[in-house]
């Protein structure tokens, strides 16, 4: 079988081949996970139950799938070995809220999340989905039952492949005590379709927020857009015909006195003066008397 190709200089690449090296140069008794060789996004991990529980004698086995992002987006758990604590293949998600994986933590890796979901395996399900309320006596049962069961792919029981880290850790003088890995307080589970309903009622709800204020906003922006185009309308209105500009007015500039002393500045008024304001009426009537007499000789003596 070939050994597929891997971009090493990729960032994410990189820190999968890291924590893959850590888990596997500083073993646990207690849990152990390893990539395949086919996919490095895809693990397997084997854990001991949490001790003094009714977990205690179980050994449990999972997958683990790091997504392209990895790691600033949380890797995903399922179990694969019945537990009574979670249903088999159910997809778990790691996240601060339990909601929002966009919140989880880049410094955090595999070896914390496997850590955090023993801790998790001894809290009570609450009626969540996913989580199954069995009694102490069937999970027990379960627990005497996991260390028999084999996974397909890595061809070992569970039981041979703690027997192997156990085995590592003493050539390598490591011990559950040596290195305890602290869970983060505010680290917390979900189910990924849990999650998925969250998200969409929560984008269903910011997308009808979005809708009211686009509208509100259209209706604030309607009376300014009006009183914008109105000189764009003035500029291409039509030409109208031209008209004739009146003469001029004669204006003259008439000093008023001014009370606040002899420095001010007079005001300059215009004076509106009428042409024939000069010529008296009655010339008018004389002219247009003479003007009547001599068209009535003309017409004497043209009868004649």
């Amino acid at each position: 079988m070939t050994t597929p190709k891997f971009n090493t200089k990729s960032p994410t690449i990189k820190r999968i081949l890291r924590e893959a090296a850590e888990l596997s140069n500083a073993p646990s008794p207690d849990y152990t996970a390893a990539p395949l060789e086919s996919d490095l996004f895809e693990w397997h991990f084997t854990l001991r139950g949490p001790p003094k529980s009714a977990f205690a004698e179980g050994i449990y086995h999972g997958r683990i799938v790091l997504p392209p992002a990895y790691p600033l987006s949380p890797p995903s758990f399922r179990f694969t070995t019945p537990s009574g604590r979670f249903e088999p293949n159910r997809e778990i998600c790691l996240s601060i809220s339990g909601h929002h994986e966009e919140t989880w933590q880049p410094a955090w890796g595999v070896r914390t999340a496997l850590v955090a979901l023993r801790t998790f395996m001894e809290t009570g399900a609450s009626g969540q989905i996913g989580g199954l309320d069995t009694s102490d006596a069937v999970r027990a049962r379960l627990a005497a039952s996991s260390r028999s069961w084999r996974c397909s792919v890595c061809a070992q029981t569970n039981e041979e492949i703690i027997a192997e880290c156990e085995e590592r850790c003493r050539e390598s003088g490591e011990s559950s005590e040596t290195k305890e890995v602290e869970v983060p307080a505010e680290l917390r589970m979900a189910f990924r379709d849990e999650m998925e309903k969250e998200k969409a009622a929560t984008d269903e709800g910011a997308k009808e927020d979005a809708e009211s204020a686009e509208l509100a906003e259209g209706f604030v922006q309607t009376a300014p857009e009006r009183i914008h185009n109105a000189p764009h309308a003035a500029a291409v209105a039509p030409a109208r015909p031209v008209q004739r500009v009146p003469a001029p007015t004669l204006t003259t500039r008439i000093p008023l006195p001014d009370p606040m002393g002899p420095g001010a500045v007079g005001i300059q008024q215009p004076i509106h003066i009428d042409p024939n304001g000069g010529v008296p009426p009655w010339l008018d009537y004389a002219i247009m008397a003479m003007v009547m007499m001599l068209v009535a000789i003309i017409l004497k003596i043209m009868l004649r």
